[in-house]
């Protein structure tokens, strides 16, 4: 595969389905890490009772400056790994075995239910967002496990659709997500409101975790046994 676009006969630009089937791969399993709590959501939603959808946005920002330069490092790195031998199948093993026990931790999470989508009180701190979000992202770090194990898959994926043009390619697929819910957060926060009720939420949890579980089977049966599950 080759991230290109290729022109139909009536002359507009298509995407190839390989290139779909990416980004929805992408959008997948972004939303695992985006929409469950976190030290970023909590501190969101404390931040957006002051600023608004500017703090969300400001703390995204944040992250992406710690994000970004993580990924094309990593992209960099897996270029030169990709003709060794094994390495697609161990990446896929890692890989979708991670997503698959992440689905099943995230269903236990949300049978025992202790969690609120609540906004939280105001707070007197002077803390900026982007400085939030800077420093909520490099020191945590469950946040450098999720991508050197969900993340790897993906980062492999998109060096093969087109080197370093494929992986920020990939992290615009997978950052507005971020952008998004941490903005909107933030927004329904300072308005006293919440962007799912709790039994909605659970569903969405649920949900995002039995789709988790899937790419992380569909991986490892087209890593390791050259069988191919997902779409």
């Amino acid at each position: 595969m080759r991230l290109c676009l290729g022109s139909g006969a009536d002359g507009l630009v298509q995407f190839s389905p390989s290139l779909l089937t990416f980004v929805a791969t992408v959008v997948a399993v972004t939303a695992s890490g985006a929409l469950m709590p976190g030290p970023l959501f909590a501190a969101c939603l404390l931040q957006g009772t002051k600023g608004g959808a500017k703090s969300g946005f400001m703390m995204s920002v944040g992250h992406t400056l710690v994000e970004l330069p993580l990924v094309m490092l990593m992209g960099v790195g897996i270029s030169s790994l990709l003709n060794l031998s094994g390495f697609l199948t161990f990446v896929g093993l890692i890989g979708g075995s991670a997503l698959v026990v992440f689905g099943i931790l995230q269903l236990r999470y949300v049978k025992r239910g202790n969690f609120s989508t609540e906004p939280i009180e105001r707070t007197t701190t002077r803390r900026s967002s982007l400085i939030l979000g800077i420093g909520l992202t490099g020191l945590n770090p469950y946040f450098i496990v999720w991508w050197l194990t969900f993340g790897i898959g993906l980062v492999v994926q998109a060096v093969e659709l087109g080197a370093l043009l494929g992986v920020l390619f990939m992290y615009v697929s997978h950052v507005w997500m971020d952008y998004a819910w941490l903005t909107g957060t933030a927004y329904l926060s300072a308005r006293g409101k919440t962007i799912l009720k709790a039994k909605g939420y659970r569903l969405l949890l649920i949900g995002l975790a039995l789709i988790l579980m899937y790419f992380g089977v569909g991986f490892i049966l087209r890593t390791v046994f050259q069988f191919n599950i997902l779409p």
